[in-house]
């Protein structure tokens, strides 16, 4: 039974609870489950005082979580649960209720590719001579081939579920990062992991007598060292069997009411797995955690701060902005992309990765061996933590390249062989190289990509601190190489080889010898983005530098087609990655507003769609919606999003990069699970109500003809501006901007001429064709509507 609150309760809980920090619209209804609200008192760091805080600062509904009325007999279809440290999926294998257990930086980082073998210079001069093979041999072969580095799943927590009848529902809270289970025996089990403690709980309640004495926690570890060779599968690596890793056999050690077990992975390194319960009457209730080149030990809970941390920390996340749209499927979608980006970024633990916290569970490699992709895996990953408000789920991301950040510039030096900084492709979690495919896992662009994150951090922050100790030098470290490696040849930079994500795989055709769109674009960003940050330090000098170099890079490679992939080399077929089309986005240099943009932006995306999708993944579609997006083809951008949502992901919402159906849209039908395309497909969501181009933001710039009435609060532009915006039978009856920061901004609105509903602090001039001039201190507000 539910219990809904909503009237004059609904606001004396918003008034007792004074850290809401919004209150959903007055039609929705806030539903609390009885057992959910007995299981959140219990258990250690959530208190039953507190739970209304919980729902009335929490967008998300019941219609936006998982509901099964069985457990996923996959774990790639589990519910997923994390903490950005710690991971979980909740699934059946056989008769065993399975917890999937996971840990951000469990990793083998022993060295498979050897770079003092080889230099950029050197596979220039194999380019040249024809001569390939030796480079694959250096550089690709030992990904291929070497089960290490990689990412390692923990081990697998199970209950047995003979004695507790059929599962009637699966529900997967994602308010509440809680999964409730039912059996139909009225058994109920329950589990989450702490939003800022490294312990997962979970509980039985209402079992029966005879199975509460026989009840008891089962360990199941993974197999590193049977001697057995790899199952060959695609060549995402993922059939390849976790015994190559060879590590001695661990250690499980069960006391009364407690597993411990100890894995010696390679060298000295070792993690270790805890879980710890206890039984009372019908009751088993426990905790688990993982550790990492340390003893396990799980943290005390009781203290007031513990119960509340938990609560608060979601209430908090989901505050940050809202969408309701009158598109369900897409809500249900996009609200369940951002419990992803809750549940596997957090202050303090590494970068998502392919998989982030939920490594595969089938005793394999995960797919990519689960590694950091900075050639699109690791970037998409957090393209919608800027609009949507989610700065400081963001920050994982620049966090983590400024700690790998001396063996990047080590890397830099070693394999370019000239100073600055460049980010390998494909690297480890300590910013190790891995090789593989080296046009991509040794670009020569990829830091200018992972810059942009750095920039955007900026602009959408406008921290000066930020600017001054992590986005200027990043950025200008990162000049500096890209402005070294390239060559003056009569007034024109040129780079030694280019190359365009994935086109012609790995063959020697892969490399250019002029500048691919892709690698251009990044220099042209990057340079710009340079001068920028390097006048906001008032350095005018060093600005006149970027501003020169940039000037000497040639113009885009465009014909009938649009963007091509380089001179004389169209994009011949249907391709997976729009590496040509970075311009459009997400680095926004070119501007559908402007009419020579324009007519490049249209004909490049009539050429994506003559030559069809069926080299596409699922991020494709993800990655297209934002493309047709900022073409301002909106019906088109939301066909992507169906597509996707549809074809290429799991019952739980996971993108599994080939088409589900049978190859109806895609000749992908595998299933490898990676993430980076349910961001791209939150962000694409987001590119629709609101867009931060070159000097000015849009608000509600591409909105489906079939979407008449849609509300979002508090999304983010570039220059820290929030925005929120309404939209009623198809006319947008208002728009709300908060300046953060103070100052000036320019937005493009959907009104020929606005009206002014309420200010504070906040000044506007119209300069015609619906723009508007705004500029405004610190906390300045203006409400506007249409004057027509």
């Amino acid at each position: 039974m539910v219990a809904p609150v909503t009237g004059l309760f609904f606001l004396m809980a918003v008034i007792a609870q004074t850290i809401a920090s919004f209150s959903p619209p007055a039609s929705s209804k806030i539903v609390v489950s009885s057992g959910m609200l007995n299981f959140l008192h219990r258990l250690p760091g959530i208190a039953l005082c507190s739970l209304f805080t919980l729902f009335l600062t929490a967008q998300p509904t019941a219609k936006h979580n998982l509901e099964f009325d069985h457990l996923a007999a996959r774990w790639d279809e589990a519910m997923p649960l994390g903490n950005g440290m710690l991971g979980a999926l909740v699934w059946q294998k056989k008769d065993r209720l399975r917890l999937s257990l996971d840990r951000a930086d469990l990793w083998d980082e022993r060295k498979a590719l050897d770079l003092s073998k080889f230099s950029f210079r050197w596979v220039e001069e194999q380019v040249l001579k024809k001569d390939y093979k030796p480079v694959q041999q250096l550089g690709d072969w030992p990904y291929d081939n070497m089960p290490y580095p990689t990412k390692l799943p923990a081990a697998a927590l199970q209950f047995n579920l003979k004695d507790l009848g059929t599962v009637v529902s699966n529900t997967l809270n994602i308010a509440t990062a809680l999964n409730t289970v039912t059996f139909q025996s009225g058994t109920v089990f329950r589990s989450y992991i702490h939003a800022t403690r490294q312990a997962g709980y979970f509980e039985f309640e209402n079992l029966p007598a005879a199975v509460t004495r026989l009840l008891i926690p089962e360990l199941e570890i993974h197999n590193y060292n049977s001697g057995k060779s790899a199952a060959e599968n695609d060549n995402s690596h993922s059939g390849e069997g976790l015994e190559k890793l060879g590590y001695p056999k661990g250690t499980v050690t069960t006391g009364t009411n407690s597993i411990r077990y100890h894995q010696p992975t390679y060298q000295q390194h070792y993690f270790e797995v805890l879980v710890h319960w206890t039984k009372t009457e019908n009751r088993l209730t426990g905790a688990w955690t993982i550790s990492n080149d340390q003893a396990a030990v799980l943290p005390e809970s009781g203290s007031k701060a513990n119960q509340q941390s938990h609560r608060q920390w979601w209430a908090r996340f989901w505050g940050r902005s809202t969408v309701q749209l009158p598109d369900a499927a897409i809500e249900k979608q996009y609200y369940l992309e951002l419990y992803k980006l809750g549940a596997v970024s957090r202050k303090g633990a590494p970068a998502i990765t392919l998989q982030a916290v939920w490594t595969a569970d089938n005793g394999s490699l995960p797919p990519w061996k689960g590694d950091f992709h900075n050639d699109l895996n690791t970037q998409l990953s957090y393209w919608p933590a800027y609009t949507g408000n989610h700065l400081e789920e963001a920050a994982t991301f620049t966090d983590w390249l400024w700690k790998i950040r001396a063996k990047n510039l080590q890397y830099t030096r070693q394999y370019f062989e000239v100073d600055g900084l460049n980010v390998p492709g494909v690297v480890t979690l300590n910013g190790d190289p891995m090789g593989g495919w080296i046009q991509y896992s040794l670009s020569p662009t990829v830091g200018a990509w992972c810059a942009q994150h750095f920039y955007w951090q900026w602009k959408y922050s406008m921290d000066d601190q930020f600017l001054k100790t992590r986005a200027y030098p990043y950025i200008h470290d990162a000049a500096v190489y890209l402005e070294k490696i390239t060559r003056l040849q009569q007034g024109t930079r040129k780079l030694p080889l280019s190359s365009s994500p994935e086109y012609n795989d790995n063959a020697i055709t892969a490399w250019f010898r002029n500048w691919t769109n892709y690698d251009l674009a990044l220099a042209k960003f990057l340079f710009t983005a340079a001068a920028e940050t390097a006048t906001a330090m008032h350095r005018p000098s060093e600005a006149g530098r970027w501003k020169q170099t940039l000037a000497e890079l040639p113009a885009y490679s465009v014909n009938e087609t649009g963007l091509t992939v380089a001179p004389g080399q169209d994009m011949e077929s249907s391709h997976r990655h729009f590496s040509p089309y970075m311009a459009i986005y997400p680095l926004a240099l070119l501007d559908v507003n402007r009419p020579g943009d324009r007519a490049i932006v249209e004909k490049s995306l009539r050429h994506i769609q003559a030559k069809g999708t069926r080299a596409w993944c699922g991020y494709s579609f993800s990655w297209m919606a934002s493309l047709y997006a900022r073409a301002y083809q909106a019906d088109s951008a939301l066909r992507q999003l169906q597509i996707f949502a549809s074809n290429f992901c799991s019952s739980n919402s996971f993108h599994l990069n080939g088409d589900q159906k049978g190859g109806q849209y895609s000749g992908f039908t595998y299933r490898p699970f990676t993430l980076e395309g349910n961001f791209a497909f939150a962000q694409g969501v987001q590119e629709l109500l609101l867009q931060s181009r070159q000097g000015y933001a849009a608000v509600f710039p591409a909105i489906p003809a079939s979407w008449k009435n849609i509300r979002f609060t508090n999304l983010r532009i570039e220059g820290a501006f929030l925005v929120s915006g309404q939209m009623e039978n198809g006319t947008v009856t208002s728009i709300k901007i908060v300046a953060e920061k103070g100052g000036r901004a320019l937005f493009k609105l959907p009104f020929s001429k606005c009206r002014i509903r309420s200010q504070k602090n906040m000044q506007l001039k119209e300069t015609g064709n619906g723009f508007a001039e705004l500029d405004g201190k610190a906390g300045g507000m203006v409400v506007l509507g249409s004057a027509n």
